[in-house]
């Protein structure tokens, strides 16, 4: 998925608190507008949660949520999906080939505007310091399982959602890498939540499978039937090089990266992001 991952390095702390700023919480509200109702109140409702740069997304990042739904309704029939959620990162993540946080988040919500149950959550790329992905998971499990008791069910009732983050291949391999995720969070991640990891063509996720034996039962590896190679990390290239990324993301995206003129190269580049900081911080004041 290209840098559409992202990767909790032993550098960034360890604990789970929030750090969120005054000004972000000011203007933040969790996205519930396709939250759907649990058809079947015996199974259990899940929410998928995609954390990463998204810079910018891509119809894989989206095709991730429709894999991962058919993969849901036929493999694993005691759940059922009822919602999803791109979390794109905040600037604090500092990473090569980041815009700012909110050209990131304003191309994942148009992508995402013709979605059924794909919707943006700004609460990870609204904050000040770096989110570690469990942070981000347990900000979810609070606004849906305890600030609003769960998900409703046919019945008119409130079932606990299971929260499960969703990623590529590429993911599971850095968390099999030593010294790239911190113990602690592959424990509270793997443990509590679990992860749904459709497979990449060139990347052998028995072998980092075999690392995270411990957790196992907890990670649901999805087949990539219709390949799919596409990558942030190429259409940024292909943009610097003035070819054509039309079919790799969605069309009002590119229409959104030039009006913008994001990646076109790296200059360019930290200058548009510059000012989308600047706009950022404007907006949430």
């Amino acid at each position: 998925m290209g840098d559409s991952p992202k990767t909790d390095g032993v550098a960034y702390p360890n604990g789970h608190a929030v750090a969120a700023t005054t000004t972000s919480l000011a203007n933040y509200s969790f996205p519930e507008g396709r939250l759907k109702t649990l058809s079947d109140s015996a199974k259990t409702p899940v929410v998928l949660m995609a954390c990463g740069s998204f810079s910018p997304v891509t119809f894989l990042h989206l095709r991730l949520f429709e894999m991962a739904n058919d993969y849901i309704k036929f493999s694993r029939t005691e759940f059922e999906v009822v919602g999803g959620y791109l979390s794109p990162v905040s600037d604090a993540y500092k990473k090569a080939g980041l815009a700012s946080a909110e050209h990131r988040l304003n191309m994942c919500e148009i992508a995402c505007q013709n979605s059924g149950f794909v919707m943006v959550d700004p609460w990870e790329v609204m904050q000040k310091e770096y989110q570690p992905t469990a942070n981000v998971l347990d900000h979810a499990e609070n606004e849906i399982n305890v600030l609003r008791g769960g998900v409703t069910t046919v019945d008119g009732e409130k079932k606990h959602a299971r929260i499960i983050l969703l990623a590529g291949a590429d993911l599971i391999q850095t968390m099999s890498t030593p010294g790239v995720w911190s113990h602690q969070d592959l424990d509270h991640i793997l443990t509590r939540y679990g992860a749904l990891v459709v497979e990449r063509a060139g990347t052998d996720i028995e072998d980092s499978l075999a690392t995270l034996s411990q957790w196992r039962e907890n990670i649901w590896v999805v087949n990539q039937l219709v390949t799919n190679d596409v990558s942030s990390t190429k259409v940024r290239l292909f943009k610097r090089r003035n070819m054509s990324i039309r079919y790799l993301i969605p069309a009002e995206v590119i229409d959104y990266i030039n009006e913008h003129h994001l990646f076109e190269d790296d200059s360019h580049q930290s200058q548009s992001d510059a000012k989308g900081n600047a706009s950022s911080e404007t907006s949430k004041s």
